[in-house]
Order: C-alpha cells, then structure tokens, then sequence
C-alpha cells in the first residue's frame, strides 16, 4: 500500500482505545511481565509510546518542515519510559497516551499537508537523510509492532502451560 495520511489516520487515531481495550483492568501478571533483559512489558510499552508522543514524532516532523537537514533530530531514548512512568497507575498512561495522542493527530492535520511536503527530508543520528512520508509511515508501524508485541508478550504467559498445542502458534517462537 502506498503512504495516505488519510490512511494513516486510521490506525493512529484508533490506537489509544486498542491499547486501553487490550489492557485496562487486567492484573499486573499480564501487564508487567516481559521477555527478559532490556524488552517491555505492555505496561512499558504504554510508557514508551507516551514518550514517543512526546519528544519523537512531532517534533521530528517539526524539524523536517523548517529546517530540513540542517540538523540532525535528538535522539530517541528507547527506555525513558522506565523513569517517566514510573510510579504510574496502568489507568494514568493510558489516559496521558490518548490525550496526546488526540493533540498530535489534531496538529498533524492542522499542518495541511501536500504531496510536496512529504518529499522534504530531515537527518536522523544514524539512517541518515529520511523523509516526512518515512517517518509518518514509521509511526504508523510503530504502534502496529508495539501493539503486537504487547499480543505476543501477554500470550508468552501461558507459553508453559499448553502443551502439545504450541507447535501450531508461531507467535511463541518469535
């Protein structure tokens, strides 16, 4: 499928009600567990998205619009979220990620976007030159993956416990 950020809409506005659909109300034995060293829980994964919202996406786009590759974007700390939420109920993150959420996507279409616009470029630390449309697309996929991998950690709980069924669900081998 080509970028539409009409399209994208779809999946960015629809995230916070997946996620709060997914994981509200569920005890902390399906949300705080992970996959070892240095992988999330969903709990943290809710933590990180709300980084995301608030020093990635927008601004990156911002720097895309008015400076171009002039200068490079900061870079993303993929672990913030373990000081920023810390202390925070399941029930705050998820209202903190749909508010701003809401604001972003609500400025992104203020922005009035044209074709012309998702060619500029902007420097990212390490891919290089990248361009509004990739790192709108990569937003999108962003919350795809994230809300997969809250799917495959939650089902990984009960990994031990299904016996002979396991050879027919890849997601327990990932």
């Amino acid at each position: 499928m080509k970028f539409s950020l009409d399209k994208s809409y779809e999946i960015l506005e629809r995230t916070p009600s997946v996620l709060r659909a997914q994981l509200a109300g569920l005890s902390d034995d399906w949300l705080m567990n992970d996959e070892g060293p240095e992988t999330f829980s969903p709990y943290d994964v809710v933590g990180h998205l709300i980084h995301g919202e608030k020093t990635d996406w927008r601004e990156r786009t911002i720097m895309i619009l008015e400076l171009g590759t002039a200068k490079s974007f900061v870079p993303f700390d993929r672990f913030a979220q373990f000081e920023d939420s810390n202390g925070k109920s399941l029930a705050t993150l998820l209202d903190e990620f749909e508010k701003l959420r809401g604001a972003n996507v609500t400025w992104l279409k203020s922005l009035k976007l044209t074709g012309d616009d998702f060619d500029k470029k902007g420097s990212h630390p390490s891919l290089g030159p990248v361009t509004l449309r990739q790192l709108l697309s990569t937003w999108v996929i962003h919350d795809l993956t994230h809300i997969a991998q809250i799917t495959r950690v939650m089902a990984k709980q009960y990994k031990s416990e299904m016996g002979p069924w396991i050879e027919f669900f890849r997601i327990m081998n990932f």
